[in-house]
């Protein structure tokens, strides 16, 4: 049962969130790590995380992800070449993580538009395709012996400027979601069960009042 507070609280995450800020993850293999940047992800807001995952179900782990991923979907794409056309298709830049000499420090990158952070796996790092595939090369400076960092904390690091730039640019200070969007998830959130059971009737939502409560009649 949704009380007011808890209404409240939803509905402030949901006035933060930033649709066009995300991640594409291409074949990340451990599962802490994956729930690690959905992690991250939520927490400067983002929408959904998408993921390059041939087969079965991807392996997130619960205790790392922090109960996140009932907030935050990931989306999965079965190649490379899907996720980034579908990505591109709504107006998002792809910019692939590679710690390489022609790629541009990642501080020194505009944030405000539409962004969509392209991460390799623990093995190889990005490949080929992604490297092709981006509209950008960003890097993080590297002072040590070591080349690269693990990816959910190279995630955090891009992640976290784009939030800092965005919440300079007041970015999370109203709603960034489509109204009936915003509508629909804040509904789904606050009631899920009813949400599914509207979904099964192929009815619409009711409308809520201004603490949460059902103002219109469910469906029987």
């Amino acid at each position: 049962m949704s009380t007011p507070q808890r209404f409240h609280r939803l509905r402030a995450v949901l006035d933060r969130r930033q649709p066009d800020l995300t991640v594409l993850l291409e074949n990340v293999l451990v599962p802490r790590n994956l729930a690690a940047v959905v992690r991250s992800l939520d927490a400067v807001g983002g929408l959904e995380a998408h993921a390059v995952w041939p087969e079965g179900k991807l392996p997130i782990s619960r205790p790392a992800s922090g109960g996140n991923r009932k907030w935050l979907p990931v989306r999965k794409h079965h190649t490379l070449a899907e996720a980034l056309e579908r990505l591109k298709a709504r107006g998002f830049r792809i910019l692939t993580a590679d710690p390489v000499a022609t790629a541009t420090d990642f501080r020194r990158v505009d944030y405000l538009r539409p962004t969509a952070f392209l991460l390799g796996n623990e093995d190889g790092g990005v490949t080929v395709e992604a490297r092709s595939g981006a509209d950008e090369l960003v890097a993080i400076p590297m002072a040590g012996m070591g080349t690269s960092l693990n990816v959910s904390v190279a995630a955090a690091l891009l992640l976290f400027e784009a939030g800092r730039q965005r919440a300079a640019a007041g970015f999370y200070d109203t709603p960034r979601l489509d109204p009936a969007h915003h509508a629909r998830l804040l509904f789904e959130w606050t009631y899920p069960k009813l949400a599914a059971l509207c979904r099964r009737r192929e009815a619409a939502y009711p409308p809520l009042g201004p603490d949460g409560e059902i103002l219109g009649e469910l469906p029987r």
